[in-house]
């Protein structure tokens, strides 16, 4: 069911220190920047910054992402077994739609389907 870990998002009060500091230790600039995300491509994996803190608290700030194929059904199979949806599957540009799942223990299993 899970491919590989394909991208961690962080949520961040300060998008732009954020973006800074991240650009100064990894020594890559942003390929995508705009006021709601910025991200970044470490080697093939996403470093994402997220500047929505909404029901954010301290300890619960990055979610990471596994790649899958058939979302709706490893969606399905996770809330089988346990998991309950934090965010249902979403389209967040082009062909990528992710979800969120909370596992048994309060980990948030990050979902995400496309290119």
């Amino acid at each position: 069911m899970f491919k590989k870990l394909r991208t961690v998002i962080y949520k961040v009060a300060d998008l732009d220190a954020a973006k800074q500091w991240y650009s100064n230790i990894t020594g890559v600039q942003p390929y995508f920047d705009q006021p709601f995300y910025v991200g970044f491509d470490i080697n093939g994996c996403e470093l994402g910054l997220d500047p929505d803190m909404a029901d954010t608290i301290p300890g619960n700030n990055s979610v990471a992402y596994w790649a899958v194929d058939g979302l709706t059904a490893c969606l399905e199979k996770l809330t089988a077994n346990g998991g309950v949806v934090v965010q249902p599957a979403t389209n967040v540009g082009g062909t990528i739609v992710v979800a969120i799942v909370k596992d048994p223990f309060d980990n948030h299993v990050g979902l995400i389907e496309g290119a």
